[in-house]
């Protein structure tokens, strides 16, 4: 797949926040999708055999942590390639492979997955994308979905994780998270404006567009204070006050006290009792044989 190595003009990205190069978004991603491997036990738990995923898609990648964590779990992976929009993202991501010595068979290419998957008919074994809720609206669902199933071999896998709700006894941080559904909803993200607005739908999604075995999982991420996996979720959320903002403001949902709910939400998640959880759900199928 080296051909896909040369650098290309970036597309508008519909990702929500518009600077991707952002270095503060660039660590939060990678926190992020470290904090939620760790909260779910691996890069694959629910999968009863990982080792029958040779070639490996990830789509949206940013800045490569999944895959990268995959490479190493799995030697059994020989090819694992992930694809994003963000030059800068990739930039990461490249770097952090060689750092991690998995670059020999680890790949990440720019590409606007809303326009075309790049790679062969019955490529992949896997086609993995997390957190799409980040830059896919409704609408895009149905060609998203139908590439997806082109690029897996007949009998390969189709993954999707995103998030359904997050619980929190404090009050700051469970009001900025309902203005961020209440984004979501506006721009399209969510098809209800209910907390599982998406996640309700990606079963439903996954057997209307083809795929067959339609299974979900259910992963409750808990986050304590005391623990590493509290302090980088209050690191990611912190990050996410600002970065996220000028979406908020986009789409007409920043309180007119929102810089205070950032400060409230930051004390409450320093207090010795505070408990948030992240309620996340995994959905995959499997690709007809009968589709060639």
């Amino acid at each position: 797949m080296s051909a896909l190595t040369n650098p290309r003009r970036e597309h508008p990205s519909t990702y929500f926040v518009p600077d991707r190069s952002n270095k503060e978004e660039m660590n939060r991603v990678q926190l992020q999708d470290q904090l939620i491997t760790a909260g779910m036990g691996g890069v694959l738990p629910e999968q009863p055999d990982p080792s029958r995923f040779h070639r490996v898609l990830d789509v949206g990648c940013g800045t490569g942590a999944w895959l990268i964590e995959a490479a190493k779990t799995y030697p059994s992976m020989t090819l694992l390639i992930g694809v994003d929009i963000s030059n800068k993202m990739l930039d990461s991501a490249r770097a952090q492979a060689t750092a991690q010595q998995v670059d020999d068979h680890v790949e990440f290419h720019q590409m606007d997955a809303l326009r075309m998957l790049e790679f062969p008919t019955g490529y992949f074994d896997l086609v993995n994308q997390r957190y799409a809720k980040s830059w896919l609206r409704t609408w895009d669902w149905p060609k998203l979905l139908q590439e997806f199933q082109r690029v897996t071999r007949p009998g390969g896998s189709v993954r999707l994780t995103e998030p359904a709700s997050l619980e929190s006894n404090s009050p700051a941080v469970a009001r900025h998270w309902e203005c961020l559904l209440e984004a979501f909803y506006q721009s399209g993200r969510l098809f209800t404006p209910e907390h599982d607005g998406l996640t309700k739908e990606l079963a439903h999604l996954l057997r209307r567009h083809g795929l067959q075995q339609v299974q979900t999982h259910a992963y409750p991420l808990e986050h304590r204070a005391g623990t590493s996996e509290g302090q980088r979720f209050a690191e990611d959320v912190r990050l996410m006050f600002q970065t996220f903002k000028p979406f908020l403001q986009k789409w007409g949902c920043v309180p007119a006290n929102y810089e205070e709910i950032c400060q409230q939400a930051v004390r409450e998640m320093q207090q010795p009792d505070f408990v948030a959880t992240w309620n996340l759900l995994t959905a995959w199928g499997i690709r007809s044989p009968g589709k060639g």
